[in-house]
């Protein structure tokens, strides 16, 4: 078999470098057009709430902030689990929602049920939606180009490394 390719290969060179040249053409194209997805987020859409009451223990902010959050976020349409953590003077709770919910409107769902639960908690005590992102986190790529060709790569990294970085 290998020695039926070969032959074949040999008789038939412009044939092969053809088609060697568009595959290697279609491999570059394929780079250049194809998204970069190094990690894909598997994560399930979740919102993060923090809520603050300083100085309280863990069993008081349990009772009367992350308890009652949970119940009635437990209620909004499309969740699949309400976990809570409760430490001193602090309260998380994890509102997490089915595969395929977009983001911003969990995020929407959470704040209005908040709306309706912000009677049953003490005074003074806000809960704060978390940062806009997933469960796998964030990733910024930029790419540090000199345009005008004043300077070269090694000035380039230094002002990437003392400068823009910070």
């Amino acid at each position: 078999m290998i020695e039926r390719v070969i032959d074949f290969s040999a008789r038939n060179k412009f044939l092969v470098l053809t088609l060697t040249f568009f595959l290697v053409g279609w491999g570059v194209w394929g780079m250049r057009h194809v998204p970069l997805d190094a990690i894909p987020d598997l994560s399930d859409t979740q919102v993060i709430l923090f809520t603050e009451w300083p100085g309280r223990s863990p069993t008081l902010i349990e009772d009367q902030v992350t308890y009652p959050i949970i119940t009635s976020l437990i209620a909004a349409p499309k969740v699949k689990s309400v976990r809570g953590q409760s430490m001193l003077g602090v309260s998380y709770v994890y509102v997490i929602f089915e595969d395929g919910t977009d983001l911003y409107w969990a995020r929407s769902r959470v704040l209005e049920y908040m709306q309706g639960v912000s009677g049953r908690l003490p005074d003074g005590v806000t809960p704060t939606l978390g940062p806009d992102a997933t469960g796998v986190g964030w990733i910024y790529e930029y790419a540090l180009v000199d345009e005008t060709g004043q300077h070269d790569l090694a000035e380039l990294r230094s002002f990437q490394d003392w400068t823009l970085r910070y």
